[in-house]
């Protein structure tokens, strides 16, 4: 159940979301689909007032649909301040989770690494996205943790744009995709 500051927090993130992340006009997504509007999570993700709600309300989420997890992150660069805030706002209750990072390709140098941060093998981890139109950058993440050994226990995202993610994520990752607000919530139908 959601407390009543978790309330206050997630109607104030909607009330930033839509000062400060949606544009409207013809826009190309990286999807390569084309939209009327773009919303730009990273105006509130790296915004100082918004990112603490963000990992707020993001951490309640996860926590309410009772997907335990130890990990949280997705494919840089959209994941990694969601990552951050969920990481800093399950330590400000007590909490242990960590974030981590998944590059497009696993590096030819170094350790060779696609993720990283603390490692993911044998871990519960929840992947994270700021906004998700196909879900292939999600489905990148899922596949590059899975290669690390990591247990994919989720998909979260902040907004889904209602065009297909969900479904196409559930189907080929096989686990839950949770957002925390739909298009609708935004005036965006």
């Amino acid at each position: 159940m959601t407390s009543p500051q978790t309330a206050a927090s997630r109607a104030r993130l909607l009330e930033l979301i839509k000062e400060l992340a949606v544009v409207r006009g013809r826009v190309i997504l990286s999807s390569g689909k084309e939209a009327d509007y773009y919303i730009d999570l990273r105006r509130v993700t790296l915004h100082h007032e918004a990112s603490q709600l963000v990992g707020e309300v993001m951490l309640d989420m996860i926590n309410a649909a009772g997907i335990e997890f130890a990990s949280a992150g997705g494919l840089t660069m959209g994941a990694d301040p969601v990552a951050t805030a969920v990481m800093n706002a399950s330590a400000r209750s007590g909490g242990t989770v960590d974030a981590f990072v998944v590059r497009k390709a696993q590096k030819s140098y170094g350790m060779g690494r696609q993720v990283e941060g603390p490692d993911v093998a044998g871990r519960d981890v929840v992947v994270l996205e700021d906004t998700s139109t196909t879900g292939g950058s999600a489905l990148t993440a899922v596949e590059g943790v899975r290669n690390a050994g990591g247990n994919v226990v989720a998909v979260a995202v902040i907004v889904d744009r209602d065009t297909g993610a969900k479904e196409r994520i559930e189907a080929e990752a096989g686990v839950p995709y949770l957002f925390a607000f739909g298009k609708d919530e935004l005036g965006l139908d």
